[in-house]
């Protein structure tokens, strides 16, 4: 299975992106709007058309970074939010970041790559979050696909990746979910050890 940036942007460029909702996914916008300081530095990893990041940023938060593989994905960001800025929207891998943030919000990226990348991703995360940095966020409590995304799991597979690195603040069923995923999904909410 080849999930490169070929694959991604193909499947933006042809519209083929069923886990897109199309809106600020419910949990994150509850989750954002119980946020009170406006200067935190966020991260989106593998935040396709981010309507998260819009969301954020047209709430007041500038300090907002998306990174994704697909030029289109981000293009369509900047087409709805003309005044994101462009060094904020950054086509590249994550797994290439070198950078530090307080909060990382997690909306369907950790699904989207190969399993075997998970442990990386843990261990990326970590790296990539600031003293007591949260990671924040969805993942899908569901036997999905094996052979391409989304590819699910369940919370006692999650935890062993990320319980060496963070302390499980929350990590339950989440009761808020898009209408297509109630019952398919974990709210996290993880802060660096």
């Amino acid at each position: 299975m080849i999930l490169s940036e070929k694959f991604w942007e193909n499947k933006y460029k042809t519209n083929k992106i069923g886990w897109d909702l199309g809106e600020v996914s419910p949990p994150l916008k509850t989750y954002f709007d119980q946020l009170i300081n406006k200067d935190l530095k966020i991260l989106i990893p593998g935040g396709g058309n981010s309507y998260e990041a819009e969301y954020l940023f047209n709430n007041g938060f500038k300090n907002v970074y998306v990174v994704d593989v697909s030029k289109t994905a981000l293009e369509n960001i900047k087409k709805r939010v003309p005044n994101f800025p462009n060094s904020q929207l950054i086509l590249g891998n994550f797994f290439d970041l070198n950078d530090t943030f307080d909060l990382a919000i997690e909306q369907t990226f950790f699904c989207a790559i190969d399993p075997n990348l998970r442990e990386k991703y843990a261990y990326k995360m970590k790296d990539l979050l600031k003293s007591k940095g949260k990671l924040v966020g969805l993942l899908f409590d569901a036997k999905l696909n094996t052979d391409h995304p989304p590819f699910g799991g369940n919370r006692k597979e999650y935890t062993a990746y990320f319980e060496s690195y963070f302390k499980m603040d929350v990590f339950t069923k989440c009761y808020n979910s898009f209408h297509n995923r109630q019952g398919m999904e974990l709210f996290i909410k993880l802060t660096k050890n």
